[in-house]
């Protein structure tokens, strides 16, 4: 009998492997349906309990051999950690990757990793992983330097090379391995199970219960929508609940959505399946499932965990599970556990596979030896993986496939893998067979009517194949050598697979019908790209592989039959040369783009070259068996029909050819195809006769018989035609024989290349870094090479607050430039062309563009120049200058002529070079000695054509040119005589010269004299201007503005220039409101007119918004209550806190009003129909754009003129000694019983009654209730009827918006709305100009400066047009806060009040109380001034104790003699803390002295600010400056306020009036309590709310998003971490988990938190992405670029080049300022009106 472990928690074990199968199944058998499919649906959480305590927990005590906390405790004293990290990438997660250091670019750190390794100071790029990566930390071939973080490095310790197997005693090793065996297979068995009602044997249940599960599985065709709606109709849950199940499904791969009966579960099965039919055409994938292999099924993914953990513990039990996992069955053929695993992904849903995929990362991945095991399973299974994946309808993600990155990019594996089992020919054998299909009868690809997603598929083959190339070996094996040689034969079947594919005939006659598929054909090409380069790499790494490659792609190519000749060789003569070759035309002829092997070949041979294994290959072959010709035939066939294309002869075949000749030539392809035909053009201009090389170029061009005494054709298109084929060839000749930068065709570096390229980029204009990257062709590992060359070959210019960084080209790199640089498209050479003549131009300069001097070709190619010397070539450049000479406008085009100058210029300077190199015998290059002799006895020599040249006036652009190549002639000529230039040389040229010189020191000339001219005008204007100014000085001071719109306003427009004493706004000394008369011109009609009381209204366009700028605790909600309640203190009352306010602004454009009403009326009539148009603008809610900015606006502002005024100053210091504060109190006071009893009562007696406070404040006799009428009343000012509407519209918005409620403009609230919205706009005002440290007038833009003097007016009207009843209430309500009223005891204390709100308010609304009955009154002049006067002193005193009462902490100032202004506050202090009953700390008068100068200061220049715009007083010139002290700008305040510079001073001089009004408002209840409870206050000077501080680098906001988890579904799964920059929130974005309701609809977490945070509007930092989102609404928003910058100055959307970002302090300011002067709304309007949006976003679920 079996020996058996002793029972551990109720189960027996036995040691023997067979025995414990037996019993572990046994007791799986009994408790897993127990726990995973009772009938009571169980939580998670319940579950989890339940399998550790009757499953996991057993196992581990089996495993440990006793209690798993004690075996655990004895493992960790002998266990080292791993220095492998091995940590799995999930989607979204930020990676890094060292550009310096890694291998290649799929080698990447994790966030923890990275932060801890020397590579945070290198050259690093940061992304988003897709999933399912891992992080190579520790793997010492992934890094050349640093291969291991802080954490991970094993120090002393060597983790890779122990075997730490001997870590674990023998017995538990043993034990591990047993149980190790028993669970991998139950796991393997069930996760690989597809009986869906059945178990086996082992596991059958006694009894089997009718317990079934209708399981709904993930698949990528239905979307979210699609599934909750699929649900909510088939099982009949609510929108929540499938919502949460679709979550679920989208998630794990798969649910159980009901759980019932088989006939209950087959019905709600086809239900589903018919529901989700309907809606696509692919119904969704359900399954019925037994409840009991449910429950082992789920178990089994629960065991994938636990290996996790266990294996975690112990680098021994991780090699207990490889050596389990790899190991292969003895008894049957079945291979072995994890490769059955691997077979049966595809089949298994997203939980299953990415349990496996994680369990395979953390064990196999993890162990060097088992890591190579795996990789040749994984190999040799690699075919039927990839065909699995082909019909898996799954992500690459989370497919098995996507491990092949893990091992193939691993060096030594990957040679491994080529040694051991061929990988390359797997690879490419796989991709041949899965695209058989698309081969034709030639056995050529023809993608005609392919599916595009499958073949994107495929195309992912050709990533492993890129992997396994990316380190080329250091040194090659015999085995290596031979199994490499046989994979590249493979892969050459698949390029002769494309060689010659998807063939083209010119169309003639009508246009292609149908346009052929193209896309699948370069998508290959591109796929091949860098697998094509590093073939070749790994080529040139040893000559005799090199060798052997080069003749198998040439006897591949000899066995290519594709475009055949259909004619026999015939002889062409040309200038007495002979060519035998086969004709072939391409427009008449079959031809293709796709050349591989020929390109191939080309790549090879330079490589040859290179390493000088050319001689070599001569040595081991005839040189005849390569023929040159036949070699070069199919690449010029290819560059012939670009240029046909180019001169429109293909047309017809329709838009496919133009595209593939763009890619053809695009930097994306150009390397492996254009430039390779370059340079097969080049190689067999080196090996062919140059006469008979260029012969064939004509022929094949179609251009022999033109240049061979042919006549012209009269067809005008045809000669059209002929003269651009001309120019391509004469441009592909200035190619061939130019472009020398190619390591092996000169003797030039991959820098030298690279540097080059940049230059000419930069010469088309100078460009962004990001652009020039784009602009420049990737290698293997995605550089580009640019950051080594760009410092030495450009200068770097910084961007602004906008915009980028730029690079330009440095001077002296500017003769490098190539002006037919083969790089360029046709509109970068017109670009390019025009920059560099406008540059020499600006530098003096001719505007010769002339060639520069390339560097030597190598000896192998070398005799590529004798073709600007052959015969041929010579006597092309003759015909083509000879037309230019005649002057026949259709036989020449300028682009020839400049083609020709250009092939000139470069054969002169290769003959210079040559003859400064050496001595004039050995220079056998004579092209200067032909140009002049052929053809000179018909004067048609090169050279005498250039003379004529010069007279031809239509080649007038062409001269500086011609008269550069007659100087290189003579220099050259020079040069073979060995003397100095000729006497007819300088005769020449010198006259040309001296006039040259002469012409531009005449020009500079006259350019002075025009500048000092005009320095004497503008001198003279300037001071006749001065003495208009002083002999006109009033009249310049009454000047009305000219107009609204522009920029910042000057200092002295708004400064006065009166004497100091009139700088008064309010009391008896106010100054006079100047009679201005102020014409405007309505932007839509553009008439003028006059501003004024009985004129139509002139409006002024506005936004009227909610704000949370100036809050001080955010997140706050005001609640707004019932009207006519008592407890409805706001909008009355503004909390201190101005937890939420109502802006407007303007963008101070003027319409007639009018002219707005049909503006409107018509943008409502065009917007509807338009695409999203409700994304823009809200018509509901009266929304439209300014006519003339596109500013968003939702309402107009009436203009109202400033009523002139001329102040009695005797009369008001008359009026001044009787009417004092305490008097003005009794008085309004008396006003407001009277009032109240008329409109109440009508009782008598109610004025005979007086109440006691009252009597004690007053004290003398109470006054009349028409007292107030004594000191001065006039009729109130009449407004036109359009006037009148505007005050109304503008005041119903207002109202609407800043409460949120439905229109009405009956309500008690709309004027309130009305004045809070002028005291609000003016405190954001004065925030911004405190912020920007600007002075208070004279640093508005007009625009905003307009636009508050309108709302103040506005505001100042709004009385006019509401009820003066309701107006008294709620001046009497104001009132009640500083003075005691009856029957308003509940009025809120000074703690609760904004004061400057309660200012505006009685200021705007106490002309009411001068209301008769039978007559419509208003206060004079006289009376408002001393109403201002004793409202704002009144308020100002109640304000400083607002701010004693709130302070804590007091500024600690220096000791010393305090003087009045101290001693006032000391005495006031005291008799603040008596009232309060010594709540208040004890502090010397100077430290409240300064707390109250630092906290009033705010009010008082908000109050200056409504002063100014109410009355039109002048403010004094010390507000006009920033150079004024703190102490004069105070003084400057109080002097315009009517106040003392001390404010203690108010105290004593209404000491009889505030003394008791001190006693009531010290003793209200809710100051005491909030002074006893120490209850949070708001302080003073408030605090100016900024935008949350940002860290300087990206990767600092990375690392907190990585530890960012969801509030509210805590699982493994990355979400959109996004920060709100008001207030420093993380939320989780874009995420169903975070859907919250808001106003009954579903809104996503940063709509929610913008609606209580920013009343709406949101600013939020999307972290991954890397990108602004600006909220306006609950469906409206924009993205904004983030404020942080590369090193080039460039932000980075979505980190798509993941360069290292810092922080632009510039730009965020801006976006500070953006928030500040509430231009969000318009920033999003404009945005959205730019973009043509076809997708409406739904902004409500960010």
């Amino acid at each position: 009998m079996a020996e058996r472990e002793k029972p551990i928690d109720g189960v027996e074990l036995s040691k023997v492997a067979a025995d414990l199968k037996v019993d572990l199944l046994r007791h799986f058998k009994e408790q897993v349906p127990q726990i995973y499919c009772r009938k009571k649906e169980s939580t998670p959480q319940e579950e989890e309990e339940l399998a550790q305590k009757r499953l996991l927990h057993p196992l581990e005590c089996f495993l440990f051999g006793e209690d798993p906390q004690e075996g655990l405790k004895k493992l960790n004293q002998t266990s080292t950690s791993s220095q492998l990290c091995g940590r799995v990438f999930k989607e979204g997660e930020t990676v890094y990757s060292c550009r310096d250091c890694a291998i290649d670019p799929t080698c990447v750190l994790c966030m923890d990793c990275f932060q801890d390794s020397v590579h945070k100071g290198h050259r690093y790029k940061m992304h988003a992983s897709s999933g399912g990566g891992v992080c190579d930390c520790g793997d010492v071939e992934a890094w050349k330097i640093g291969p291991c973080c802080s954490r991970h490095d094993p120090g002393t310790a060597s983790a890779m090379v122990t075997d730490e197997c001997t870590a674990l005693e023998p017995g538990l090793y043993e034990r591990a391995e047993k149980l190790f065996h028993v669970l991998l297979q139950y796991a393997t068995d069930f996760l690989a199970w597809e009986e869906n009602f059945e178990l086996p044997t082992e596991l059958q249940p006694r009894s089997k219960e009718n317990a079934f599960y209708c399981v709904l599985y993930n698949d990528e065709h239905h979307s979210y929508e699609h599934v909750i709606y699929t649900l909510q109709l088939s099982i009949h849950c609510d929108h929540g609940e499938a919502q949460t199940q679709t979550a679920l499904i989208d998630k794990e791969g798969r649910r159980a959505v009901k759980r019932a009966t088989l006939r209950s579960c087959q019905q709600a099965k086809d239900l589903i399946r018919s529901n989700s039919e309907h809606i696509s055409l692919q119904p969704l994938r359900v399954e019925i499932l037994h409840a009991a292999v449910m429950a082992h099924q789920t178990f089994a993914l629960r065991l994938g965990a636990w290996f996790q953990k266990i294996i975690g513990y112990s680098v021994g039990f991780r090699q207990a599970f490889c050596q389990v996992a790899l190991k292969h069955s003895t008894d049957d053929e079945r291979p072995c556990l994890i490769s059955r695993l691997m077979l049966h992904d595809a089949k298994m849903y997203k939980g299953a596979r990415k349990m496996v995929h994680e369990l395979i990362f953390c064990s196999l991945f993890m162990e060097t030896e088992f890591k190579r095991l795996f990789a040749i399973q994984f190999t040799k299974h690699y075919k039927a993986l990839q065909k699995d994946y082909i019909i898996d309808d799954h992500e690459r993600s989370i497919s098995i496939t996507a491990l092949s990155v893990q091992i193939f990019t691993v060096p030594t594996l990957a040679r491994h893998l080529i040694e051991e089992v061929n990988v390359i020919k797997v690879i490419v054998d796989t991709a041949m067979e899965l695209l058989h299909e698309y081969l034709d009868e030639n056995n050529r690809f023809f993608f005609l009517g392919y599916n595009s997603d499958k073949f994107l598929r495929i195309q992912v083959i050709f990533h492993d194949l890129r992997y396994i190339l990316i380190s080329k070996p250091s040194m090659w094996t015999e085995e290596l050598q031979r199994q490499f040689l046989e994979g590249f034969r493979v892969f050459l079947g698949l390029l002769k697979c494309m060689q010659g594919m998807e063939e083209v005939k010119r169309q003639f006659g009508q246009h292609i019908a149908v346009e052929p598929e193209w896309e699948a054909g370069f998508s290959l090409q591109i796929q091949l790209r860098h697998i094509l380069a590093m073939f070749q790499d790994w080529c040139s790494s040893d000559d005799e592989i090199l060798l052997l490659t080069f003749k198998e792609c040439h006897k591949a190519l000899m066995q290519c039959g594709n475009q055949p000749f259909h004619r026999e060789a015939s002889d062409f003569y040309m200038c007495k040369h002979i060519l035998h070759v086969r004709p072939y035309k391409v427009s008449q002829e079959s031809v293709s783009i796709h050349l591989p092997i020929s390109r191939l070949i080309a790549g090879l041979y330079v490589h040859l070259c290179r390493t000088g294994a050319v001689q070599h290959l001569q040595e081991l072959a005839d040189p005849e068996r390569y023929d040159f010709v036949q070699l070069v035939e199919h690449p010029l066939r290819c560059v012939v029909l670009a240029a046909q294309v180019s001169a429109e002869m293909w047309r017809r075949n329709g838009l496919s050819l133009v595209s593939q000749i763009y890619y053809y030539q695009d930097v994306k392809c150009r390397d492996e195809m254009y430039d390779k035909d370059i340079l097969m053009l080049q190689i067999a201009a080196a090996k062919m006769d140059s006469n008979h090389f260029i012969m064939l170029i004509l022929l094949r061009f179609e251009l022999f018989d033109y240049f061979n005494g042919g006549g012209s054709s009269k067809d005008q298109e045809e000669v059209v035609q002929l003269n651009r084929l001309t120019e391509e060839m004469l441009y592909l000749l200035v190619t061939i024989v130019g472009e020398r930068y190619v390591p092996g065709i000169s003797h030039v570096t991959k820098e030298d290349v690279t540097m080059r390229e940049v230059i000419h980029l930069l010469c088309i204009e100078p460009m962004a870094h990001s652009s020039l990257a784009k602009g420049l062709p990737e290698n293997e590992s995605h550089e580009t090479g640019l950051e080594a060359v760009i410092t030495k070959v450009a200068t770097f210019k910084k961007p602004g607050v906008s915009g980028y960084g730029l690079y330009e080209v440095k001077k002296e790199h500017l003769p490098e430039f190539n002006p037919f640089f083969y790089h360029y498209s046709r509109s970068q050479y017109s670009k390019a062309e025009e920059s560099q003549k406008k540059r020499r131009a600006q530098d003096g300069n001719d505007k010769a563009l002339r060639p520069p001097v390339p560097p030597a070709f190598c000896p192998a190619f070398c005799s590529v120049v004798r073709l600007l010397s052959c015969d041929i070539m010579i006597h092309i450049l003759r015909r083509v200058l000879q037309r230019g000479v005649e002057d026949r406008a259709t036989l020449w085009t300028e682009a020839m002529i400049q083609r020709a100058l250009h092939l000139i210029g470069q054969g002169l300077l290769e003959e210079k070079t040559q003859l400064e190199d050496n001595t004039v015998e050995e220079v056998a290059f004579d092209f200067s000695l032909k140009a002049r002799r052929n053809g000179s006895q018909q004067g048609r020599s090169v050279f005498l054509l250039l003379s004529k040249m010069k007279a031809v006036p239509s080649l007038e652009a062409q001269k500086d040119m011609i008269k550069w190549l007659l100087q290189m002639f003579e220099i050259v000529k020079c040069l073979r005589e060995k003397s100095c230039p000729s006497a007819s040389m300088s005769v020449e040229t010198k006259p040309e010269e001296s006039t040259q010189d002469k012409e531009k020191a005449e020009r500079k000339r006259k350019a002075e004299a025009a500048k000092l001219h005009r320095q004497k005008i503008m001198a003279q204007m300037s001071a006749m201007q001065k003495n208009f100014i002083e002999s006109n000085k009033m009249l310049y001071d009454n000047m009305p503005e000219s107009g609204t719109q522009g920029g910042a306003v000057i200092a002295n427009e708004s400064c006065s220039m009166e004497p100091r004493a009139l700088c008064v706004a309010v009391g008896p000394q106010r100054g006079s409101t100047p009679v201005e008369r102020e014409l405007l011109t309505c932007i839509l009609c553009q008439e003028e007119q006059e501003v004024a009381s009985q004129a139509p209204a002139m409006v002024l366009t506005a936004c009227v918004q909610r704000s949370t700028v100036l809050t001080q605790c955010r997140g706050k909600t005001l609640t707004n209550r019932a009207e006519g309640t008592a407890e409805a203190s706001y909008p009355l009352f503004m909390p201190p806190d101005l937890a939420v306010g109502t802006h407007t602004g303007s963008c101070g454009h003027v319409m007639h009003a009018t002219c707005w009403q049909k503006y409107f009326e018509a943008v409502q009539n065009t917007t509807r129909n338009r695409l999203h148009a409700e994304l823009i603008i809200d018509l509901e809610n009266g929304e439209y754009l300014c006519p003339l900015c596109k500013s968003l606006c939702n309402t107009v502002v009436p203009l109202i003129a400033l009523e002139p005024l001329t102040f009695n100053y005797e009369n008001a210091e008359i009026i001044g000694q009787h009417l004092t504060l305490p008097r003005w109190i009794q008085i309004i006071s008396a006003r407001i019983k009277g009032l109240k009893s008329v409109a109440v009562e009508n009782d008598s007696t109610a004025e005979s009654s007086s109440d006691s406070g009252d009597a004690g404040l007053c004290g003398e006799g109470q006054p009349d209730f028409r007292s107030i009428l004594s000191y001065g009343v006039q009729e109130p000012r009449k407004f036109s009827e359009s006037i009148a509407e505007m005050l109304v519209v503008c005041a119903t918005t207002i109202h609407r918006v800043g409460l949120q409620t439905a229109p009405n403009e009956l309500s008690s609230r709309v004027p309130v709305m009305a004045w809070n919205t002028c005291a609000f706009t003016i405190q954001a005002i004065e925030n911004i100009l405190q912020e920007e440290d600007k002075s208070l007038f004279g640093s508005l833009q007009n625009r905003q400066l307009a636009g508050l003097k309108a709302i103040v007016q506005f505001s100042a009207a709004q009385r006019l047009k509401s009820s003066q009843a309701v107006i008294q209430r709620h001046f009497a309500d104001m009132l009640a806060v500083l003075v005691p009223l009856r029957g308003r005891e509940n009025a809120p204390s000074v703690l609760e009040v904004d004061f400057f709100h309660l200012l505006v308010g009685m200021v705007l609304s106490i002309p009411s109380l001068y209301q008769e009955e039978a007559v419509d009154l208003q206060p004079s002049a006289v009376s408002s001034a001393y109403n201002h006067l004793h409202i704002i002193h009144m308020v100002t005193m109640a304000h400083v104790l607002q701010i004693l009462l709130s302070s804590s902490d007091f500024p600690a100032v220096a000791s010393g003699d305090e003087g009045d202004e101290a001693r006032a506050a000391a005495e006031l202090y005291a008799t603040v803390s008596q009232h309060t009953g010594g709540l208040i700390p004890d502090v010397s008068g100077s430290s409240v002295a300064e707390c109250v100068r630092r906290g009033i200061a705010p009010f008082l220049r908000c109050a200056t600010l409504f002063f100014s715009c109410l009355t039109g007083v002048h403010p004094p010139a010390e507000l006009c400056s920033t150079g004024v002290t703190a102490q004069g700008q105070m003084e400057a305040l109080c002097s315009y306020l009517a106040m003392p510079p001390n404010v203690f001073q108010l105290f004593q001089d209404h000491s009889e009036a505030v003394a008791p009004l001190l006693q009531r408002w010290c003793g209200s209840s809710a100051v005491i309590q909030t002074l006893k409870d120490k209850l949070p206050t708001v302080r003073y000077p408030r605090r100016r709310n900024r935008l949350i501080e940002l860290p300087e680098d990206y990767s600092v906001l990375l690392n907190q998003a990585s530890h960012f988890q969801c509030p509210k579904f805590v699982d493994d799964e990355r979400k959109h971490p996004t920060l709100c920059l008001f207030c420093g929130a993380m939320l989780c974005s874009q995420s169903t988990c975070c859907i919250t309701q808001v106003e009954g609809e579903d809104v996503g977490a940063c709509t929610a938190h913008a609606a209580t945070c920013g009343a709406g509007v949101g600013m939020f930092l999307r972290i991954r992405e890397c990108e602004i989102v600006l909220m306006a609404s609950k469906t409206r928003g924009s993205t904004y670029p983030a404020p942080y910058l590369d090193d080039y100055g460039e932000t980075d959307p979505h980190l798509g080049r993941g360069n290292p970002l810092h922080l632009c302090p510039e730009r965020y300011r801006k976006l500070k300022r953006l928030w500040q002067q509430h231009c969000i709304l318009e920033e999003i309007a404009r945005s959205l009106e730019v973009v043509n949006v076809m997708f409406a976003f739904e902004w409500q679920l960010l």
